[in-house]
């Protein structure tokens, strides 16, 4: 096999750049199995959760969406542009969650348990700034109620 000096760069350039993008990746920390998003580390308590953002209009309308399988300290946080009454369903989530309807100021409102494949409306009974969703009973395990704060959450 002959081996240009063209041939041997353009093999060495092409090491590098695959060694410099999983350096990349290593150094940007956690990432979701799902979609290669960064993880946000959220605390309520003791407890600690490694959580995917939904800050879009587009993120937050797919959701966990599809979801067969979520982390026992996964989830994913929902993050509102401004506080309002946020509902949430779960028409095509195959995944039985728990939701923490979460304040301004990163305390929790409320918690519901929300079905499979329903269309039934889960609402916070006030305004609320942000949603975490995690597999359903996660809270109850771990005892976490309404008034516990949520620390690591984005402004």
């Amino acid at each position: 096999m002959h081996f240009s000096a063209s041939n041997i760069r353009r093999r060495f350039n092409a090491f590098h750049t695959s060694v410099f993008t999983w350096a990349l990746f290593l150094l940007c920390g956690a990432v979701s199995a799902a979609g290669m998003a960064p993880l946000l580390p959220l605390h309520i308590g003791p407890h600690a959760f490694q959580v995917e953002l939904a800050a879009t209009p587009e993120q937050r309308q797919r959701g966990l969406m599809g979801r067969t399988h979520l982390a026992a300290d996964g989830g994913m946080l929902f993050v509102f542009g401004q506080p309002d009454r946020h509902c949430f369903w779960m028409k095509d989530t195959p995944l039985p969650l728990s939701i923490a309807f979460i304040d301004s100021v990163g305390r929790v409102v409320s918690l519901a348990d929300m079905q499979p494949r329903s269309e039934t409306l889960h609402c916070p009974p006030a305004d609320i700034r942000y949603a975490l969703e995690v597999k359903q009973g996660t809270f109850r395990q771990r005892g976490i109620a309404p008034g516990a704060r949520v620390d690591g959450l984005p402004r």
